[in-house]
């Protein structure tokens, strides 16, 4: 990847993610849990020091408790550069992947941005300690947005139709004005040169949102699974050239501990998964609820029939 998504940015944060795995010991096990003592069914789920992945490892971890399997918990580890080796040496079991993300950590040379072709490399790139499952629909990516009274004025829907528009100015961080799946792949694969660049360096977080609202810009790269894309009715160009790397959720297990009955349970989970639900969830945890990960987890997994 090119850009710091969430899956990413966490890389600079390894001497706290190491203080992180050394020191948090495993939770009790979920209800439901088996007693068996055989150790594939004792299932220990990491995560990543941000919310959102932290949510995803409480809805795996659930799954798997609610059908039988021993599990504890991880959570926080930190960076990227702390969890994954941890991974591949059995210290934990799962972890909550983003495809894209984990592919550019492992291959700096990758090149793959569709789902198939980044699902596809991923397999080859993983280390023989691990293995990635059925990755779900849901992404937390890259994403070009626009207010839904401009989609509608302009009749947008796909990033391309941003080409029959006479002129726009789109906000991204700095760096979105050279990497090569920015503002140079907007040229090559899409054919704009309609637009000015405004930089605003906060990820897609308030100060993009407020100048998209008020109109100062009228395209703004934000996170897919960004909560203030909900809060405020904007509308997600689709990407159908896949200028951003595909990055669905995908889970990442310490291959020792797989056996067909974790694969069940964990890509039945994936295949419920979607990008509107990430939204959803992390809205419920960052919003004015303040939704506890556990419990958003469990409510999901309620809503959705996997777990009574």
């Amino acid at each position: 990847m090119f850009t710091p998504t969430r899956g990413w940015a966490v890389a600079g944060l390894i001497t706290a993610g190491a203080l992180a795995l050394t020191g948090c010991s495993s939770s009790d096990s979920l209800s439901g849990a088996s007693s068996s003592s055989d150790a594939k069914q004792k299932i220990v789920v990491g995560s990543a020091n941000f919310s959102e992945n932290t949510i995803l490892a409480d809805i795996y971890g659930q799954a798997l408790a609610a059908n039988g399997f021993t599990v504890s918990y991880k959570p926080n580890i930190g960076a990227r550069a702390v969890y994954f080796p941890a991974l591949t040496k059995g210290q934990v079991d799962v972890i909550p992947e983003y495809s894209g993300s984990i592919l550019s950590f492992l291959d700096k040379s990758a090149v793959a941005t569709s789902p198939d072709d980044v699902n596809a490399a991923l397999a080859k790139a993983l280390p023989s300690t691990v293995v990635a499952l059925t990755p779900a629909e849901a992404a937390d990516a890259d994403s070009l947005n626009v207010t839904a009274d401009y989609a509608k004025a302009n009749n947008l829907t796909s990033i391309e139709d941003l080409k029959n528009i006479d002129s726009f100015v789109l906000a991204a961080n700095p760096e979105f004005e050279t990497r090569p799946d920015g503002i140079p792949a907007l040229k090559s694969l899409y054919g704009l040169d309609n637009f000015t660049f405004q930089a605003i360096n906060d990820s897609g977080g308030p100060a993009t949102l407020k100048a998209l609202l008020d109109n100062t810009v009228q395209v703004a790269d934000i996170y897919s699974t960004t909560p203030s894309i909900e809060a405020n009715k904007l509308v997600t160009l689709t990407d159908p050239k896949n200028e951003f790397a595909s990055q669905q959720v995908v889970p990442v297990v310490y291959k020792k501990k797989t056996s067909a009955k974790l694969e069940s349970v964990l890509n039945k989970v994936s295949a419920k998964l979607t990008t509107k639900d990430l939204l959803s969830l992390n809205a419920e945890v960052s919003g004015d609820s303040k939704t506890q990960p556990d419990v958003a987890a469990k409510n999901w997994l309620k809503k959705v029939g996997l777990v009574k």
